[in-house]
């Protein structure tokens, strides 16, 4: 008699249980909900990597380092490094006509510091006809500018790599040169580059060698 009221009230309360549980389960199904729709409204963004703050483009001996540039070849046609890099609108325009696609933008800034350049070993400019992508900048950025006017760098020549020094009758970067007898030539058994040089950087593209004999020093870094 005594355990009766005990009972019931246990009874009660179970019953009780049983009863909210499908409305808890209902409750915890709404929240998860919830989360997963406001989930797919604000889905986490992926960290944003920061400019480097500076590169470093020279060796101990203060020659200038083209595998690891402060200044970048820009296409042809470009504003001086300051005035380019405050016009460029990174639009891409410049990358979508270029015959060659040797034009890049790395939006992330870690190359070219967000703005076009060209990296003449993976894809040097041919300096097609009418130098598209000048003509085509819409913030003048790029100015057109005739091909024999054009100035994007100057080629360097180094004996030391170079298959001429050793024997070889090697002249690929004057035979590929879109410019000609202007811009390089052979002297006795060097390799000569001349002002006629417009730094467009198919010599470095097609020299056999790696590193590179020939390499394109930008116009900004010669400034």
């Amino acid at each position: 008699m005594d355990e009766r009221p005990i009972n019931r009230r246990r009874f009660f309360r179970e019953g009780l249980r049983e009863l909210l549980r499908p409305l808890a389960d209902t409750v915890e199904r709404l929240a998860d909900a919830a989360k997963h729709f406001n989930d797919l409204e604000n889905p986490p963004q992926p960290p944003q990597p920061e400019p480097p703050s500076s590169y470093t483009s020279y060796n101990s001996d203060g020659s200038y380092d083209p595998s690891n540039p402060t200044h970048w070849l820009r296409p042809p046609g470009a504003q001086p490094e300051e005035q380019f890099l405050s016009l460029c609108s990174r639009c891409g325009e410049c990358v979508r006509v270029c015959p060659a696609q040797c034009i890049k933008i790395d939006y992330a800034y870690y190359s070219g510091n967000g703005a076009p350049y060209i990296e003449p070993e993976s894809a040097a400019c041919i300096m097609c006809e009418g130098i598209v992508c000048s003509t085509n900048c819409p913030t003048n950025a790029l100015i057109p500018t005739l091909r024999e006017h054009l100035s994007m760098g100057t080629a360097t020549w180094n004996q030391e790599t170079c298959l001429r020094t050793p024997g070889a009758d090697c002249q690929v970067c004057i035979d590929k040169c879109p410019v000609g007898a202007s811009a390089i030539h052979l002297n006795g058994n060097q390799i000569e580059v001349l002002t006629g040089c417009t730094g467009c950087g198919v010599c470095q593209n097609q020299c056999p060698t790696y590193p590179k004999s020939i390499t394109i020093t930008p116009k900004s870094a010669a400034s």
